[in-house]
């Protein structure tokens, strides 16, 4: 389902259009539009003139951001879809065409259902079961727009995950394999777009994103285990788009 959110802040399908459009049209899907650093990005490329498509699974709160965004002079449009279902990402890539045609980049950051498990209490059952969020469908998005931005000899592919990714940490594995697959991939992926001018950028975080579903369930936990710094997700969010706008190393971690 799609809606694009009108300034009146109804749910109806509204046309916006902004003046800056007919200059420059450009747009970002941000996959994974929560509320911690999905936010933060969604936000953070508006301010740069783009048009932004919204998708996650539930629906009011992609309507509250985009009516947000809006609300703050950007164009936003709202998709909801549960991107650990692989076989519907052609649909969802339709729907996103619907709105705002190919896109000119990509943040993809959804959050995985399942904590962390230690290691060795991880069934393979356990393991594949991040794996169509983590790995399947980025990779069935990307080929619905890598293409395009092929074509045109521009675009941005952007991920944010946790550390685990990078580095197994004791008792915390479960997602860790299904990003570390991932990052495997869009390695890949960098060295074989970077000369075509598609720039694919990693950033991975060894902190809790401020304002995130898991710094919100850390916070009324109370106390306990130490889980570390935390991370406003507008200064992840600035990284990211530096990251895009230089075009240069594949990689970033915060901390550094």
């Amino acid at each position: 389902m799609m809606t694009t959110a009108g300034p009146d802040g109804s749910g109806e399908i509204v046309q916006v259009v902004h003046a800056w459009r007919f200059a420059v049209f450009r747009s970002i899907g941000v996959f994974g539009a929560g509320p911690g650093l999905g936010q933060a990005v969604a936000h953070r490329w508006a301010r740069e003139g783009y048009d932004v498509v919204l998708v996650g699974r539930r629906q009011q709160p992609l309507d509250a951001l985009a009516q947000n965004l809006v609300a703050g002079g950007a164009t936003a449009h709202a998709v909801t879809a549960d991107l650990s279902d692989v076989a519907a990402a052609p649909a969802v890539a339709e729907q996103v065409r619907a709105a705002v045609g190919d896109l000119d980049a990509i943040y993809y950051a959804p959050t995985p259902d399942g904590g962390f498990v230690p290691a060795v209490d991880l069934t393979p059952e356990q393991a594949g079961a991040f794996m169509p969020l983590a790995v399947y469908s980025l990779l069935a998005l990307v080929r619905e727009f890598v293409p395009r931005m092929i074509e045109r000899g521009d675009g941005a592919i952007l991920t944010a995950q946790g550390a685990s990714a990078v580095q197994g940490v004791a008792n915390l594995s479960g997602p860790g394999p299904a990003q570390a697959a991932q990052r495997n991939y869009l390695q890949s992926l960098h060295a074989e777009l970077a000369d075509k001018g598609v720039y694919v950028g990693m950033l991975y975080i060894g902190a809790i994103i401020e304002h995130s579903a898991f710094h919100t369930y850390v916070q009324q936990s109370g106390g306990g285990r130490e889980w570390g710094p935390t991370v406003a997700p507008t200064l992840l969010a600035d990284l990211l788009w530096n990251m895009q706008k230089a075009k240069s190393e594949a990689e970033a971690k915060y901390p550094v």
